[in-house]
């Protein structure tokens, strides 16, 4: 259960400075922090001094490398309040390299203070994060132009600079922009006018912030996604979670999503008593009635105006890793509670933030931002991220590290997620092994080239045929000279290859046969990938375990040696990675057995699990 909300301020506000290197992000929030009463005495009394006066720099570069490089590197969030408004602050990185982490912060925020160095006016850094705010959904924007104490004949300079920001903000969409100059290192402009600058009469920017109107969003159905169910004993069970935005009373009716299953809401329950309505920001119990199956990740909405539901979209990924994004390949989604494994079946394009020039890439690398398609395994409740952040911004995280991956923001589902759904059959894949007499079955072999798994693979044929089993073998040679002819053998051309053939080797175990795979699949991820399209227990990882210098040596095409001279470029062991199986079903010492010895252990395998 829940506890009821605390009383807060009457408004909160999120808030982002952006812009680029040494504009003085760190020290005009320093000042903000500082005329706005949130640094206590003791804290400004052991900051270093420049020219006298407190660095104020440092109440925000928390980080040793920060003050060392004399940049911001972390997000850095900080809270004052001004009036009865309350905000939570986030200094970003002005650096290029630190863009996800400008991302991050602008995700959730209500107002930009885009700074500018006076003296150096609109750069390259500016228009890109200025590109970024539009693309994350941040519309209202101020525009401090600092270092004005720096500046002679300073309203000029201001008026061309404001001139040049705003011609390049109403081409992007950006026309809520509010024009303050600043030296944040005195103070001018900031809490009082600056004497230095009689010719503005503008309000100050702690004036503006907190005058500064938030648009109520419209009023917005009911949305809460459920982040675990309640069951202190047999008698009671409860939806937990927080209302993202709608009221819920007892009596509504709702929609559970993605099953569309109905229910009305009985109670809502919290640790101080229940409650009559509960509405945006709370965390609630909700029970419903009748019982109806719900599970973490799923959403509860307004049964007369619930999201779409799909599993295929239409997205923005911003690419947060040092691993690049390779299509085809399995991530974990998270949207809002809801996680369940997708993949990028197509990168659109990439966006030079720059310039924002659609760019044709193959894949993304830290940093870059694509316009793609994604395949979900299961449907998801979602609404385009321009309607509802919540439900329209998504995480991709590695299935092997955990770490995030990159960040989405939906557009729209593909109208083919819609329109296609499955087709039921009379005649069942069991039926089809049960014809047969046999377990249907993937023999998956990976290894070098040259290590014998084409050589293996086709004798455990050969003998499997002998026995009257039902068998095809996909060679990877033989493969990319029909179905996958149109690829390479970069990374990202070899996701591809892979995932091909495990949705070639799933349709033929569902006729019923087992297919016996020779691929080098490299990667784990991949094989990992083909496991989980199968059914369990019907996928066998065989790895065909040679030392490089073996393979090399029994390679009778020259393909090694040619990549050795530089001939040939990806080639797997020299200049491409193989990630061996970690934990295989059957690991062959191909420097240590014949290919028939190695057979007779693939078929007593076979065996075992034809027998169970």
């Amino acid at each position: 259960m829940a506890h009821a909300p605390d009383a807060g301020p009457a408004d909160i506000v999120r808030l982002i400075t952006c812009g680029s290197v040494d504009d003085g992000k760190s020290t005009l929030i320093g000042r903000l922090l500082h005329e706005a009463g949130a640094v206590p005495s003791d804290q400004t009394a052991a900051l270093p001094l420049i020219d006298g006066e407190p660095d104020l720099a440092f109440l925000v570069d928390g980080l040793a490398a920060e003050r060392q490089q004399g940049i911001t590197i972390d997000v850095a969030y900080r809270f004052f309040d001004i009036g009865d408004r309350r905000f939570i602050l986030a200094d970003t990185p002005g650096h290029e390299q630190y863009t996800r982490n400008m991302v991050t912060a602008a995700s959730t925020a209500d107002v930009a203070i885009v700074l500018i160095d006076a003296r150096k006016g609109v750069l390259t850094q500016t228009r890109r994060h200025s590109r970024l705010l539009v693309l994350l959904g941040v519309r209202r924007v101020v525009l401090a132009v600092n270092k004005m104490d720096l500046i002679e004949e300073a309203q000029d300079r201001f008026d061309a600079i404001v001139d040049d920001y705003r011609a390049f903000a109403a081409s992007i969409g950006l026309t809520d922009v509010t024009a303050i100059p600043v030296s944040a290192r005195r103070g001018d402009n900031v809490m009082t006018p600056g004497a230095a600058m009689p010719w503005y009469a503008g309000p100050t920017l702690m004036a503006h912030l907190e005058a500064v109107r938030i648009a109520d969003a419209a009023p917005a159905p009911l949305r809460m996604a459920v982040q675990g169910v309640s069951r202190p004993n047999a008698d009671f069970r409860g939806f937990t979670g927080r209302i993202q935005s709608g009221l819920a009373r007892p009596g509504d009716a709702v929609r559970i999503l993605p099953s569309g299953v109905s229910a009305t809401i009985a109670r809502i329950v919290t640790l101080d008593g229940d409650l009559e309505q509960a509405g945006p920001g709370q965390s609630v119990t909700l029970t419903l009635t009748p019982d109806v199956d719900v599970s973490r990740g799923d959403l509860i909405a307004a049964a007369d105006a619930p999201p779409q539901v799909a599993d295929q979209f239409d997205a923005h990924i911003v690419w947060m890793s040092d691993r690049p994004l390779l299509p085809g390949r399995t991530w974990w989604l998270k949207l809002g509670a809801a996680t369940v494994p997708a993949r990028i079946s197509d990168i659109r394009h990439k966006v030079n933030v720059d310039t924002g020039e659609e760019l044709a890439a193959a894949t993304l690398t830290l940093n870059d931002i694509g316009r793609c398609t994604l395949a979900l395994d299961a449907s998801v409740a979602f609404e385009p991220y321009a309607v509802n952040r919540d439900l329209g911004g998504f995480v991709l995280i590695d299935r092997m590290t955990n770490e995030t991956a990159g960040a989405g923001l939906i557009r729209f589902a593909l109208r083919r997620s819609a329109n296609i759904r499955p087709q039921a059959l009379s005649v069942s894949r069991a039926d089809r092994a049960a014809l047969m007499r046999q377990s249907p079955l993937v023999l998956w072999f990976t290894g070098l080239s040259g290590a014998g798994k084409s050589t293996i693979a086709n004798r455990v044929e050969q003998r499997l045929n002998a026995e009257g089993r039902h068998t095809v073998l996909l060679d990877g040679d033989n493969v990319r000279h029909g179905l996958n002819h149109d690829l390479g053998f970069t990374d990202a051309d070899r996701v591809e290859n892979i995932r091909r053939v495990a949705e070639v080797a799933r349709l033929m175990t569902d006729a019923g046969l087992i297919v016996l795979v020779s691929f080098i699949s490299p990667f784990r991820d991949e094989r990992r990938m083909a496991r989980e399209r199968m059914e369990p227990g019907e996928f066998v990882e065989i790895f065909v375990d040679a030392p490089l210098e073996v393979a090399e040596a029994r390679d009778v095409k020259g393909l090694y040696a040619k990549a050795r001279a530089g001939q040939l470029t990806n080639f797997t062991g020299i200049d491409s990675a193989y990630e061996p199986p970690e934990a295989p079903d059957l690991r062959i010492d191909a420097a240590a057995c014949s290919p028939d010895e190695a057979a007779d252990q693939v078929l007593a395998l076979v065996r075992a699990r034809q027998a169970r």
